[in-house]
């Protein structure tokens, strides 16, 4: 026989009311603006820690990512990489120079000839260069050289770019099958315009998430 000494209370859930819902709903949406905030966070510091690092142990090849050149001239941005580039093979860090980039509509040159140009008239041997002279983003700049060091049979290379650049090239290098180090410039035109540093880690930012969200980037 079952003798009960008090009545037994059964917690049946009950609705959320819509006071109870907004409550929710708005620790839902707190805690993902403080999760979204302390990824940027931490995301923005990665961009600006990988961009102090100067990596330049011995490897197979220097790239070079393109930027901007006016009819075979390299601009003060692309012209800054170069000459670090330049500095990096003339310091024996690697015996070949990889240029990059294609032209954009109405150039009668690519980015790759001109930087070709560039580091053969300051001085690097002609036969020592190759180039990757078809891309007009940084992710197929990345995909031609791993084609261009597959073929030469490479694997080991310093990149090299502005600051707020190197890690997003690292990451699509490394994806790549590349034994990748970075090694930025120290003379970008950036790297004394607040503004324009800002913009670029803003720009970083967005191309970073787009490249990890889809395997592709502007």
């Amino acid at each position: 026989m079952l003798v009960r000494f008090w009545p037994q209370v059964q917690e049946v859930p009950r609705p959320l009311t819509g006071r109870g819902f907004l409550a929710v709903l708005s620790r839902i949406i707190v805690l993902g603006a403080v999760a979204s905030v302390a990824l940027v966070g931490f995301t923005t510091f990665r961009i600006w820690e990988q961009g102090q690092r100067d990596e330049r142990p011995a490897s197979n090849a220097i790239v070079v990512m393109g930027a901007a050149q006016y009819d075979g001239t390299p601009s003060p941005i692309f012209a800054a990489r170069l000459d670090h580039a330049i500095e990096l093979f003339q310091d024996g860090v690697a015996p070949r120079l990889i240029v990059t980039g294609g032209k954009a509509e109405g150039d009668r040159t690519t980015e790759a000839a001109s930087g070709r140009d560039y580091a053969v008239a300051h001085g690097i041997p002609a036969e020592a260069i190759l180039a990757e002279d078809r891309s007009r983003t940084t992710i197929e700049s990345i995909r031609g050289v791993a084609a261009l060091m597959a073929d030469a049979g490479l694997d080991r290379a310093v990149f090299v770019s502005d600051r707020s650049h190197m890690l997003r090239v690292l990451q699509m290098a490394t994806d790549n099958g590349i034994q990748a180090y970075g090694s930025p410039t120290q003379t970008s035109p950036l790297d004394g315009d607040v503004v324009a540093m800002a913009d670029a880690f803003v720009h970083e930012l967005g191309a970073l998430a787009a490249y990890l969200l889809t395997r592709g980037s502007p």
